[in-house]
């Protein structure tokens, strides 16, 4: 019942301010509410080039965060590329907020980073559907077909899904 006074409570995702964040913060944010890949060690995010981390807040609750960093994918530029990583929201966020909070960390990313050229992120297409990126006119790319992703010479641990993923582009 408590869940259901938040949710009325939050009317518009408009009521949804972004604000940057530590890694630490975002990555045990995360944890509490992805769907699926919580594993992100905040080490893993401030070693790149470029990260920004967000919480979402109501009021003085958090509500969602979202963590960005240089691309995982080694052919892809570090420098004019962020990736989203992660984001999560709690469920008493309203049917929109994500892509809502996507414009805002668009609009704030543009003035943290001018000299970018591209944002990109993977859907996983087990359990999403990519509206959060139609919805925000992001272009869909490439379907990676999923699978293993160690080498002998890059072994990684354990896969947290082998699922064929969507990536979605935002040109800048």
């Amino acid at each position: 019942m408590g869940f259901d006074i938040h949710r009325r409570m939050i009317e518009s995702v408009k009521d949804i301010k972004i604000e940057e964040t530590r890694a630490q913060i975002a990555c045990m944010l995360n944890e509490l509410w992805h769907s699926r890949l919580p594993d992100i060690h905040w080490s893993n995010v401030v070693r790149n080039k470029k990260y920004v981390c967000y919480v979402f807040k109501y009021k003085q609750a958090i509500v969602g965060t979202a963590i960005w960093s240089s691309p995982v994918a080694r052919r892809l530029d570090p420098l004019t590329t962020l990736e989203l990583r992660r984001m999560a929201l709690s469920d008493v966020c309203p049917k929109n907020t994500a892509t809502y909070t996507l414009s805002q960390m668009i609009k704030s990313i543009r003035v943290k980073f001018n000299d970018l050229t591209k944002l990109i992120s993977y859907q996983d297409t087990e359990v999403h559907s990519g509206t959060i990126y139609k919805a925000a006119n992001w272009t869909e790319t490439i379907t990676n077909p999923g699978g293993e992703w160690s080498s002998p010479s890059r072994p990684r641990d354990k896969v947290q899904t082998s699922v064929p993923k969507v990536r979605w582009e935002y040109n800048l």
